[in-house]
């Protein structure tokens, strides 16, 4: 099937405080977010119509961006209108919401203090991240080359676009070699999370997912922690060595993107799709549509 180019579409973006039509919002190729990744964004749901957690979202996307040294020039009730009111004019009842802000521009050198912050926030249809039978049988991940880095090395804490680069080439890699997606261990060796996904493991009827010390706390991993523990599941956030994936009894990957997605095999390990998987994915299928 041929794709359908992202920036030929029909609709509407809004697009620094208005909504242009969708072929229109356009930056220019000497915009300091593209050459030197000054860039935030988020990543959204909409179940039935309302967004998920739609402030924490929005919190996000403000706080990388103090983050990353830049003020974005709306109020988050503002971000959030115009969010709602895309979804509406589009009519998009099930899909995802792309917010972003990047420096502009103005400058065209590593110093960009005089540059101007823009925002746009786009929408569309779009099923499952992974395939409803890959999600069935689990998915298959391969470790990456490329790992997270130091919280002194890079801005950890922030949804940016930078960090995002060994990400691609880490999925790029494993989709060619057959595999759905990667997993990435930390800057000391550690388990940290898939290219897009934060992950669980477990063991002995408990959760033990790793503890976002140099990676994002993912919204859908606090969310699914919080289902664990009213479903009465122990949920462990510690360091976890690689080695412990040969001991896990199940193993599946949180986000916005992926929902709750078991994983059926990282590089020649297998695990089954669970009843703890199962569990949560029926859990969060709820939560979701219940706000």
């Amino acid at each position: 099937m041929a794709l359908i180019p992202f920036d030929d579409r029909d609709g509407e973006i809004w697009h620094d405080g208005a909504f242009v039509p969708w072929r229109e919002a356009k930056l220019h190729v000497l915009t300091h977010g593209l050459h030197y990744a000054s860039c935030v964004f988020e990543g959204q749901r909409a179940y039935g119509g309302k967004i998920f957690k739609l402030r924490e979202h929005t919190e996000r996307l403000f706080g990388s961006a103090a983050i990353l040294g830049f003020k974005i020039p709306h109020t988050m009730d503002e971000i959030d209108r115009a969010t709602n009111e895309l979804l509406r004019r589009l009519k998009i009842v099930d899909g995802y919401i792309r917010p972003v802000a990047w420096r502009g521009s103005e400058m065209m050198a590593v110093s960009a203090q005089q540059t101007r912050i823009h925002v746009a926030i786009a929408a569309w249809p779009w099923p499952s991240y992974f395939s409803p039978e890959a999600r069935t049988r689990g998915i298959r991940l391969k470790m990456a080359d490329w790992r997270r880095p130091a919280p002194d090395t890079a801005p950890t804490k922030s949804k940016a676009a930078g960090l995002y680069m060994i990400c691609t080439l880490s999925k790029h890699k494993a989709e060619a070699e057959g595999f759905h997606d990667a997993l990435m261990l930390d800057y000391r060796g550690l388990v940290a999370e898939a290219t897009g996904a934060n992950v669980f493991i477990a063991r002995d009827g408990k959760l033990h997912t790793p503890a976002p010390d140099c990676f994002l706390d993912g919204i859908t991993r606090r969310t699914v922690i919080d289902l664990a523990r009213r479903a009465g599941i122990e949920v462990i956030e510690r360091q976890i060595r690689p080695e412990e994936l040969d001991r896990a009894d199940e193993v599946f990957l949180t986000g916005t993107a992926a929902e709750v997605t078991p994983v059926g095999e990282i590089d020649g390990r297998n695990y089954q799709v669970g009843a703890i998987a199962r569990r949560l994915m029926d859990d969060y299928a709820a939560e979701v549509r219940r706000e």
